[in-house]
């Protein structure tokens, strides 16, 4: 009766989803080495993103709807009205009572979202985020765009180079719990106070909560509050389209740069316009890639622990590596340069 009794407890233990149990199989699992090839199982993925009616986030989410699609898995792609983080909050809490097998989640507010994160880890859910981090512990792994350091240098060498050397300029972006974004700018401070950036001077960070109105408001108080302005340097797709929009229906001698989508850049790219150039990542990519971690971890072929190394199809190889957070990251690719020259063919493409 004693044994049959523990044996129930066992299972009743098990069936509750406790991470611990989850997180010492996947760490067992982390100890082989070489390259695992992922493997898409059955069970039903979500990926949620920070808000609608945004191409970059579009865009994400067709390569993620690609992936499962291939793979005939049942998923769910979930569009949170503009930067509404209760809906997030209340996504996240249907999908970990529905008990879905992985979320993978753009937070708009990581701190805000990290109860809930954890509280679906803890029912056995895999979490993955991607553009913008999770915390740490409410995630198991991050997907960034590219890196950080190199994001941040190649903005600062492109604001030195339109500023011809020394300066006033200013950033536009998103909102101030943004991570990706607080920690590419974090990084770009550091750049600055490297010996060629020290005639550039930062005058303002101005939000424009990656809406299209919103950004274009913050780029007109700009221009006008700072006559001698010569750089606005945008984090976001729609900030930089509506930088530039601002900045032509003002006719000021600004240039603007930044990452953005050539889609929504075509109009604006010139060698003698506000845009000479721009940087873009890759949301495809990024989206195939969230697609790809989902069933990996949930089928315990990853787990994200650092150095782990895997082929995602025809991606090709990553390896897991540890984060600016101290969590751990896979970097889906470096940011490209879009310019006069290019951009046709990357609208083609995108």
């Amino acid at each position: 009766m004693k044994r049959i009794l523990l044996i129930l407890a066992l299972a009743a233990f098990l069936l509750s989803g406790c991470s611990g149990v989850r997180h010492a199989v996947k760490q067992a699992k982390s100890q082989t080495s070489g390259t695992t090839d992922i493997v898409l199982n059955e069970d039903s993925y979500a990926m949620v993103l920070p808000n609608k009616d945004n191409t970059y986030y579009d865009l994400e989410a067709a390569g993620f709807e690609e992936i499962m699609k291939k793979a005939n898995r049942s998923y769910k792609i979930w569009r949170p009205g503009k930067g509404s983080l209760p809906d997030q909050r209340s996504i996240i809490k249907q999908l970990t009572a529905d008990h879905v097998s992985a979320i993978a989640v753009s937070p708009s507010d990581s701190e805000a979202l990290t109860d809930v994160l954890k509280e679906a880890m803890q029912n056995g859910i895999d979490v993955l985020s991607f553009d913008h981090p999770a915390n740490p512990e409410a995630r198991e792994l991050h997907i960034s765009p590219a890196d950080t350091s190199k994001i941040a240098e190649t903005l600062m060498d492109a604001v030195a180079d339109l500023c011809g050397g020394s300066g006033e300029w200013a950033i536009l972006s998103v909102s101030a719990a943004a991570d990706a974004q607080n920690g590419w700018m974090n990084e770009m401070k550091s750049v600055m106070k490297e010996e060629d950036y020290k005639d550039l001077q930062l005058l303002e960070i101005a939000y424009g909560s990656d809406a299209e109105r919103a950004s274009y408001d913050q780029t007109k108080a700009l221009l006008q509050n700072y006559p001698d302005l010569r750089v606005i340097c945008a984090t976001s797709s729609v900030g930089l389209t509506a930088a530039c929009r601002a900045v032509n229906d003002a006719g000021a001698d600004v240039k603007v740069t930044g990452l953005g989508l050539p889609s929504m850049m075509r109009e604006f790219v010139s060698e003698e316009g506000c845009c000479p150039y721009f940087f873009m990542s890759d949301p495809v990519a990024v989206g195939k890639l969230a697609a790809y971690v989902s069933v990996a971890l949930h089928g315990n072929q990853i787990t994200g622990a650092l150095n782990e190394n895997f082929r995602a199809d025809d991606m090709g190889e990553y390896q897991v590596t540890e984060a600016p957070d101290h969590g751990t990251c896979v970097i889906t690719g470096l940011p490209l340069k879009v310019d006069n020259r290019n951009v046709d063919s990357w609208v083609e493409a995108f």
